[in-house]
């Protein structure tokens, strides 16, 4: 397998730093990359100065090295009231839409080639089929500026959410002809958390079309963001499985900013070894085929 992967660490857990200072915090534990999600502080796509900012902050990730994807799953970016609303199916998905363009024009400028979405909860009343007409229109008019901005949109299925599981992304990808700029979030705890397969199944299945990678321990039907080792998934068997696969692998522990460059060591800590015996085993096995 290759001998690097793109560790990242997703800048919503480090909510208690000022953005260019977490970048440089990541830098110096030796990520290649961040996350950022738009945010009050972390770029707020409502800020007067945001257009300074996004320059500033290109600059620091081309001084730093770091590449970057542009997250938007600020809980309350949008509505002071309401986690997550509104969104692509709900009352105002035009103000989601809205912002998830400004996301886009971001991402172009930072340089960064991937702008990741979900689709929301599905709306009282609202059936199944009404719900992904709407949101299949909503990504349809989206994929027209992705083509325009040159990014590519990174979909991730949300336990909960209308999309919550790969036949779901699947179900929607379809719907829009397999669009070249409709890829896949794949989220790896998200994977244990709901599929039906394994994680490593999961990551066979999605890897022809993902785009970006969210990583963190979780337990089985608990959709709880845990540090490794505090859930239940074996990681070295789907590390073996990411192999090729070149963009970011993003720490996502959105709720451990209180210790956040202790989480972050300890994160890109144990990916590495759990990397590094992953690529012990896959050396063993080609070894033992070879003989054979």
């Amino acid at each position: 397998m290759s001998d690097t992967v793109n560790w990242a660490y997703c800048t919503n857990g480090f909510a208690d730093h000022r953005l260019a200072e977490a970048l440089e915090v990541l830098s110096d534990l030796g990520y290649a990359g961040a996350a950022i999600t738009l945010d009050r502080g972390h770029l707020d796509p409502y800020s007067p100065g945001l257009a300074a900012e996004v320059s500033r902050i290109a600059g620091l990730l081309g001084r730093l090295g770091l590449a970057a994807v542009v997250e938007t799953g600020g809980r309350y970016t949008l509505d002071p009231w309401r986690k997550h609303h509104p969104t692509l199916i709900s009352d105002g998905a035009g103000r989601r839409a809205e912002f998830l363009t400004t996301a886009m024009r971001i991402a172009a400028d930072l340089g960064a080639p991937v702008v990741h979405l979900w689709s929301g909860v599905r709306p009282d009343g609202m059936t199944e089929e009404e719900a992904y007409a709407r949101l299949a229109g909503q990504c349809e008019r989206l994929l027209d500026e992705a083509d325009r901005t040159g990014v590519t949109l990174g979909f991730e299925p949300e336990p909960g959410m209308l999309v919550a599981d790969l036949d779901g992304f699947e179900r929607l990808r379809g719907m829009l002809g397999a669009h070249p700029r409709f890829g896949l979030t794949l989220d790896i705890g998200h994977c244990h958390c709901v599929e039906r397969e394994d994680v490593s199944a999961c990551v066979r299945r999605a890897l022809p079309y993902t785009v970006h990678v969210q990583i963190e321990d979780m337990r089985r039907r608990v959709h709880e963001h845990l540090e490794f080792g505090e859930g239940e998934i074996d990681f070295v068997p789907v590390l073996t499985e990411l192999r090729g696969y070149s963009g970011l692998v993003a720490v996502e522990l959105a709720r451990h900013s209180h210790a956040a460059p202790q989480v972050a060591r300890r994160s890109i800590d144990f990916l590495r070894r759990a990397h590094e015996r992953a690529g012990t085993e896959v050396a063993g096995a080609g070894r033992t085929a070879g003989e054979g």
